[in-house]
């Protein structure tokens, strides 16, 4: 004869008797709650909970911790990375050059980043010739890493200028690409400057002058030079006296060949593959050549495309200023700037006060964050 429901609980629990309707209750109470609210609870709990915090919050907290133990060794040495291979760093002092390594413990600290050195970065080292800290930049320039692309790529650090490097053909200019050099510059705290090369190549220089007044218009310094003919090259190396530069931009633009030119360096350069009037990769890592005026000039290897790093959907309109400043003008506050009735920036660009090519790279950096944002 089984038990009495009351006397099952009993059974179980060892309490005293208890009656059916009693039994219920306890019954009722115990297995009535929601179990989608309480798992709801649960994980409000779990995330106001701050006892536990996630890895890359206790990373930071011991990369700043290890920032503020800094201990400076006798025999420290302050220099400049002027070079990076595999296996060393070239630090270039005031009256010396020296084949450094990197501390173990501080290549763990490139927590977000690809590489935590790059060519322009102030360090300390020992008498052991191993870098134990990386001095705070004043400027970077960085990118995206194209296969991580939750990593940051720092290209040149503490530079004052960027040269954008273009070619108004073989390979054809990339208007977009260099709206993402300037942004990137922009963020980093960086002077852009746009270097059209080839112009020997080309019959028609209103084309070149079209793309000057672009930049121009939003204040960036657009010079058409040539490395061939020597055309505009004084302009450039005027622009270089006294500053710390780093050349970057589409690979087979002739940054080597520029370099050459204005630093009387012998780098190697490569001709543009015929097949895909595309160029290849000359320059295999980040160098640091000198001027006579007491400059340097950082040579980057060419890219084929330019992830910009840490930039959200929201604020990549102000980096196109003048699109930015039409856009307070425009009937609705969401305006995509495409179909809208009543849109002052599709109006400017009709009255020629902005360039339709800016236009279009604004729009192509848009879709390209999309597109980002759901591969995530």
């Amino acid at each position: 004869m089984s038990p009495a429901p009351g006397q099952f609980y009993c059974m179980l629990y060892g309490t005293g008797p208890m009656d059916h309707d009693r039994f219920l209750t306890y019954e009722e109470e115990f297995h009535g709650r929601d179990r989608k609210l309480s798992r709801q609870e649960r994980k409000i709990a779990i995330k106001k909970d701050r006892s536990h915090d996630k890895k890359t919050d206790r990373d930071q907290k011991l990369k700043r911790k290890a920032e503020q133990e800094l201990v400076i060794p006798n025999g420290t040495t302050q220099g400049r990375v002027i070079g990076i291979q595999a296996d060393s760093v070239q630090v270039q002092t005031s009256d010396h050059l020296y084949t450094c390594q990197m501390k173990t413990a501080l290549r763990h600290r490139a927590l977000d980043q690809k590489n935590i050195l790059a060519v322009g970065d102030y360090v300390l080292f020992d008498q052991d010739l191993l870098i134990f800290h990386i001095e705070p930049r004043r400027s970077v320039l960085s990118r995206s890493d194209n296969l991580l692309q939750r990593k940051e790529q720092i290209i040149a650090a503490n530079v004052d200028q960027v040269v954008i490097t273009a070619s108004i053909a073989s390979p054809p200019l990339k208007p977009s690409l260099i709206d993402r050099y300037i942004i990137a510059a922009q963020k980093g705290n960086i002077i852009p400057i746009v270097v059209i090369n080839k112009i020997d190549l080309i019959e028609d220089p209103t084309i070149v002058d079209t793309y000057r007044n672009i930049y121009e218009q939003i204040n960036v310094l657009c010079i058409p030079v040539s490395a061939h003919t020597g055309e505009g090259l004084h302009l450039l190396q005027k622009k270089l006296q006294g500053k710390a530069t780093v050349f970057s931009g589409q690979s087979g633009t002739g940054k080597s060949s520029l370099l050459n030119a204005l630093t009387g360096s012998a780098l190697r350069t490569q001709k543009i593959i015929a097949k895909t009037s595309k160029g290849s990769h000359t320059t295999s890592s980040a160098i640091c050549l000198p001027l006579a005026d007491g400059g340097v000039c950082i040579d980057t290897p060419g890219i084929k495309s330019f992830g910009l790093w840490d930039l959200t959907h929201n604020v990549i309109e102000e980096y196109f200023v003048e699109i930015a400043a039409a856009a307070k003008q425009c009937q609705f506050p969401q305006c995509s700037h495409r179909i809208e009735e009543g849109c002052a920036v599709i109006q400017a660009v009709e009255e020629g006060k902005i360039s339709p090519i800016r236009l279009s790279s604004f729009f192509s950096l848009l879709e390209s964050m999309q597109k980002k944002h759901r591969t995530r």
